[in-house]
């Protein structure tokens, strides 16, 4: 079987979500089943890094997918012409968007409708193209994988689509995500916040991220306890906005709050075990990869009770209401009182992150395509 994917997330050093989910099960299904041959469908000059085993061939579609008028002229114009070209048996997306003008059977893989329940988070053109092409994305598909129970029901009942042709497929986390000792933490700590403990925020700095209200909170905690805690937020600033500017400007703590930017994988995973506790109060998430980060550090989680992220973070994580900067607070300071509350936590992660792998997510994604291949040859 030739398999074509949409691989235009797969960008050096830039690897997002969805991208890295791209990266660790291609890497695992192409070397594992050199049976088939894979298409790689690029936007732009590739890396050979991507070229994961000699069953792969690569190739660069255009024009690049940089805003909503060339989504639709790479997926429509580019995507189709290619498939139609190579002729394979399958599309597969690993980021959700088909090519509608094609009579290839496809296979997609939506990581979350985030677009749909917040909308006003997204620039108003970048919401109307999503809110538009993505139903029309689920009614393609032969096939949906998803990282959630949450996100496979949002996709049922938002879309009436068949239950039965769903399969979730967790997301894992990198190997480099892993406890540290007592020594190389104070080392990490002496290198980013002069030896203080800390809370930790790793994402995207985006308004569905709430890390506005996380300041907020962080503020009151300072206020009401004395303590040499701070808050180290990992992230781009790519979303940066005059309300989280605000709180910021008005915290008195704002000298206790640290900024890295973007970090690779060796040195978050190096800052995430060695912080006091995530703090990853999103709005809504497909699945909170850094919940699961967390957990393989033997780190504790404060993070919300919506969506997904109490799938991920089960008895092992407190959760609060992300609306509430109090009760993020009040979590924030129930944490760091009680030592045998962030023990039991601990022991509780160490057997709730059994559940997830990059090589079980690889091992189910790759059984959702045999499933759908299967309904191809029958």
């Amino acid at each position: 079987m030739k398999i074509a994917v949409n691989t235009r997330l797969l960008l050096p050093n830039k690897l997002e979500g969805i991208g890295w989910f791209t990266y660790e099960t291609l890497k695992r299904i192409t070397t594992q089943h050199k049976e088939h041959q894979f298409v790689f469908m690029f936007d732009r000059k590739y890396s050979d890094e991507f070229i994961f085993s000699d069953n792969i061939q690569p190739v660069v579609i255009h024009p690049q997918a940089r805003h909503p008028v060339l989504w639709y002229l790479y997926f429509e114009t580019g995507i189709r012409l290619a498939l139609h070209r190579h002729k394979p048996g399958l599309f597969l997306s690993p980021d959700g968007w088909l090519s509608l003008g094609t009579s290839t059977k496809s296979m997609a893989v939506i990581h979350d409708l985030n677009f749909f329940h917040y909308p006003e988070f997204i620039p108003w053109h970048v919401r109307k193209y999503y809110q538009y092409f993505f139903p029309r994305f689920v009614q393609k598909a032969d096939r949906i994988a998803t990282v959630s129970e949450y996100t496979k029901h949002d996709i049922v009942s938002r879309f009436k689509y068949d239950h039965k042709k769903i399969d979730v497929v967790y997301n894992g986390a990198n190997e480099s995500f892993r406890p540290y000792s007592d020594e190389e933490k104070q080392k990490v700590r002496d290198e980013y916040t002069q030896g203080c403990p800390y809370f930790l925020f790793v994402g995207l700095i985006h308004r569905r991220k709430n890390l506005t209200n996380l300041i907020k909170a962080f503020n009151l905690f300072k206020e009401s306890h004395c303590s040499n805690l701070k808050l180290l937020v990992v992230g781009p600033r790519k979303w940066w906005t005059s309300e989280l500017q605000e709180a910021y400007d008005n915290s008195k703590y704002r000298n206790e709050i640290i900024f890295t930017g973007r970090m690779g994988i060796e040195p978050l995973s190096k800052i995430m075990a060695s912080s006091f506790a995530v703090t990853y109060p999103s709005f809504f998430e497909g699945f909170g990869i850094p919940i699961l980060e967390a957990l393989k550090c033997d780190v504790p989680v404060i993070t919300s009770i919506t969506s997904s992220m109490p799938e991920v973070g089960g008895e092992a994580a407190l959760y609060v209401d992300p609306q509430s900067v109090d009760s993020i607070k009040e979590v924030m300071i129930q944490l760091f009182l009680d030592t045998n509350l962030r023990d039991d936590l601990i022991q509780k992660g160490r057997i709730q992150r059994q559940k997830f792998s990059w090589d079980n997510t690889a091992d189910l994604l790759w059984k959702s395509i045999e499933t759908c291949m299967g309904k191809l040859s029958s």
